[in-house]
C-alpha cells in the first residue's frame, strides 16, 4: 500500500506483514504487541514475524535507504546522525542477553541513525538512510580503547554512516553531513567521502598549524556580524527560544593528534564558525557552538548558513524523542529477546519519522505525495479526499493535488479533524493514517478480487 513498508523478506505474505505492523505502530502509538495486534491471534502473528530468521534488520534499513533516496534524487539534503541509548532497566522483567548501558547497571541498546532533511525550502524529513543497533559487552577501559584500531571502536561508527550515506544518496546535488560533539574525531574529518560535506560541532579545542588552539583562535576574530538563531525545546514544558547572536568565522589548518598513527592525512584545511549568544535568558545557559566545516564561510550569510545546517540536528532528537517515552514508548515494549528488540527498534525508528513526516506535510508541504505512498495509489487517495470535503470553502482541500500537504489534509480528515480550530496533532494523524490505510487496503484487496475472478 504504502512506499514505505518494511521489506519483502524473500516472501510477499511476511512483507504484508512487517507493512500491516509499521501502519499500525504509526496509527496506534505504541509497540507493545498486544495492542497493536488486537487479538491474541493478531499478537501472535506479530511474534511469528519478528522471530522469523528472513526478517533481517540489514533489510529494514537497505529497504528504508531506497525510498529516502528516491525523495533526495536532484536535492540538496541535509544528513544528520547521532547515537540514543534505549534503557530497559525501568521493566519488571529486564531482557536477558542485553549488555549494559552507560550507567553500567540497566540493560540497554544503543541505535545510531542517519536521518535525510531537505536542505532547501520547508527543511522537511525525507526519510531514515541508515541504521546500526548493538548493545555492549564487558567494560571497557580508556586504556584499552586507546591500544585499539579505529576500525575496532565504536567510534567507527561516525564515519560508516558517512560512507553508507554517501554511497545511498548518490542521485543527491548535495550530502552535508551534520553530526554533534560526539563525531569530533579527526579521522573523520580525514577520511570522509569524496564530494561529502561535513558540520560537526566541535568538542575539543583542536590543535592548530601554527600551534595555537581553535578556540582561542576563534575568538580573536572580528564579528562577521549578528543574527538569531532558533533554540529548539529540551523537554516537556520548553517552547524553545530564539537566541541573538555574535558570529565569527575563519580558515583554519587542524593538525593530526599526536596519537593519531592511523590517518593518512597530516594536516587538515578546515573552517570554524563560532557562534555565541549575547544575553542569555536567567536561568539558561547561554548557546555557544563552534563549528567545523567543510563549507565556505567568507561571508555573514555563508556563516549563517553553516549556524541553520547545525541547527536541524534537531530534527533527529524529534526522531528520538518520538520513538521513546514521549511518543511509541519503546522502553516500554515486553519483548525479552535482542534479536527482537533490534528489529522493534528499527520499526519504532521508521514510525516515528513516519509520524514526523506527516505533521511536516500539515504545515504545507510541497513535496509529492509519492514519498509517502505510492503513486499508483493517489487517485484512490483522491476519491477517499472528496468524500471528506465539505460545502463550505474552509472544508476543501487547499493543496495542490498529489503533494504531501495534499495528503496530509486527507490524512488529518481521516483522524476526525474538522477543518477548524488548531492544526491536526501527532495523534490526530496517527489515527487518521491507520483510517485512510485501512481503506487504500480495503481498495486493493477488492482489486486482487475482481482480477481472481476475471482469470479463474
Amino acid at each position: 500500500m504504502g512506499s514505505a513498508g518494511l521489506g519483502y523478506f524473500g516472501d510477499a505474505r511476511r512483507a504484508a506483514v512487517g507493512e500491516e505492523l509499521l501502519e499500525r505502530a504509526v496509527a496506534g502509538g505504541t509497540l507493545v504487541l498486544r495492542q497493536l495486534g488486537g487479538t491474541r491471534a493478531g499478537e501472535m502473528r506479530y511474534q511469528r514475524f519478528l522471530n522469523s530468521s528472513f526478517v533481517d534488520l540489514e533489510e529494514i534499513f537497505e529497504t528504508a535507504a531506497r525510498h529516502t533516496a528516491e525523495a533526495s534524487a536532484g536535492r540538496r539534503v541535509i544528513a544528520i546522525q547521532d547515537t540514543t541509548e534505549i534503557s530497559f532497566g525501568r521493566r519488571r522483567e529486564q531482557p536477558r542477553d542485553l549488555g549494559r548501558g552507560t550507567d553500567d547497571d540497566s540493560p540497554a541498546l544503543f541505535l545510531h541513525p542517519v536521518v535525510a532533511v531537505e536542505r532547501d525550502g520547508e527543511q522537511e524529513v525525507l526519510g531514515v538512510v541508515h541504521g546500526e543497533i548493538w548493545t555492549r559487552g564487558e567494560e571497557r577501559t580508556k586504556e584499552k580503547r586507546k591500544q585499539r584500531s579505529f576500525d575496532s571502536k565504536e567510534s567507527r561508527r561516525w564515519l560508516t554512516a558517512m560512507e553508507t550515506a554517501a554511497g545511498r544518496l548518490g542521485g543527491a546535488d548535495e550530502i552535508v553531513m551534520v553530526a554533534d560533539r560526539e563525531s569530533d574525531i579527526y579521522t573523520v574529518f580525514a577520511d570522509r567521502p569524496k564530494g561529502m560535506e561535513l558540520v560537526v560541532r566541535a568538542r575539543h579545542n583542536r590543535r592548530l598549524a601554527d600551534g595555537s588552539g581553535a578556540f582561542e583562535t576563534a575568538a580573536q576574530w572580528r564579528d562577521l556580524g549578528r543574527g538569531s538563531v532558533s533554540v529548539a525545546p529540551r523537554g516537556p514544558g520548553d517552547k524553545g527560544r530564539t537566541a541573538d547572536v555574535a558570529i565569527r568565522a575563519g580558515s583554519i589548518t587542524v593538525e593530526r593528534p599526536k596519537h593519531d598513527c592511523e590517518s593518512r592525512a597530516g594536516a587538515i584545511p578546515l573552517n570554524l564558525v563560532h557562534v555565541e549568544e549575547l544575553d542569555p535568558p536567567e536561568g539558561k545557559q547561554g548557546l555557544c557552538w563552534y563549528l567545523l566545516t567543510s563549507l565556505p564561510v567568507a561571508s555573514l550569510d555563508q556563516a549563517r548558513e553553516v549556524a541553520e545546517i547545525y541547527r536541524q540536528r534537531w530534527r533527529i532528537e524529534q526522531v528520538f524523542r518520538g520513538m521513546k517515552r514521549d511518543g511509541l514508548g519503546l522502553e516500554d515494549s515486553q519483548l525479552m529477546r535482542k534479536q527482537h528488540l533490534f528489529k522493534l527498534t528499527a520499526i519504532a525508528l521508521l514510525a516515528s519519522v513516519r509520524t514526523i513526516q506527516l505533521v511536516d506535510a500539515r504545515d504545507g508541504s510541497p513535496r509529492p505525495a509519492s514519498d509517502l505512498l505510492d503513486e499508483e495509489m493517489l487517485p484512490v487517495a483522491d476519491a477517499i479526499g472528496r468524500r471528506l470535503e465539505g460545502k463550505t470553502t474552509r472544508q476543501q482541500n487547499p493543496h495542490p493535488w498529489g503533494s504531501r500537504a495534499w495528503l496530509a489534509w486527507i490524512v488529518a480528515r481521516c483522524g476526525g479533524w474538522n477543518c477548524y480550530y488548531k492544526p491536526p496533532g501527532p495523534k490526530t494523524m496517527r489515527t487518521g493514517w491507520d483510517k485512510f490505510a485501512q481503506q487504500l487496503k480495503g481498495y486493493a484487496q477488492a482489486l486482487d478480487d475482481l482480477a481472481t475472478h476475471a482469470n479463474p
